[in-house]
């Protein structure tokens, strides 16, 4: 099973198969980038939120999340916490489901792309901090990373799963996120 998030979509050609589940919780991403979200079919996460640029339909659904009240959601039909990352999101969604070991891919954790955490930025030109270049590409908006927050947040994650004799492992190549497991 694979959970992808944000714009995950634009690596299927290249992996050969979409994720089993999608999970966007970013206003941002979600707003501009609505009609490629909806067109998705395997089931998808997003935040409440969401409502304002996608339609309801089978397979969509809506969790409440929260930029503050930090905690893990063991239970995402109640309020969930962001942590400032769709990659925490994306744990307690996991959690939820019953996943015993989550395997982390592709959180690499560092952004050549640098100033204030959270504000709002356009981008100039190819995306140099993901995978496609059109991951966050020109005229792009998003926010810059806040990455003590969330490695705040997966610490969090990290806690509950263990308390639970679950685990979370990073076998990102060359990631530089060093909370979990490297495998």
């Amino acid at each position: 099973f694979t959970l992808g998030q944000n714009r995950i979509y634009l690596a299927f050609p290249e992996i050969g198969f979409p994720t089993s589940y999608y999970l966007s919780v970013n206003d941002l991403v979600v707003e501009q980038c609505a009609a490629e979200i909806q067109q998705l079919s395997m089931p998808r996460f997003v935040s409440w939120r969401a409502r304002k640029w996608l339609k309801p339909q089978e397979n969509l659904y809506f969790i409440h999340t929260t930029y503050t009240g930090e905690k893990f959601a063991r239970d995402i039909r109640e309020r969930v916490w962001e942590g400032g990352t769709v990659t925490y999101t994306s744990l307690q969604v996991a959690f939820f489901l019953g996943f015993s070991q989550v395997i982390l891919i592709g959180v690499d954790h560092n952004y050549v792309t640098q100033g204030k955490p959270n504000a709002t930025v356009v981008s100039q030109g190819d995306d140099p901090n993901h995978f496609h270049p059109g991951y966050f590409g020109k005229g792009f908006r998003w926010q810059l990373p806040d990455l003590l927050q969330w490695e705040d947040a997966y610490r969090l994650a990290r806690r509950t799963f263990e308390a639970n004799g679950r685990s979370v492992v990073d076998a990102t190549i060359g990631g530089k996120l060093r909370v979990f497991e490297r495998v």
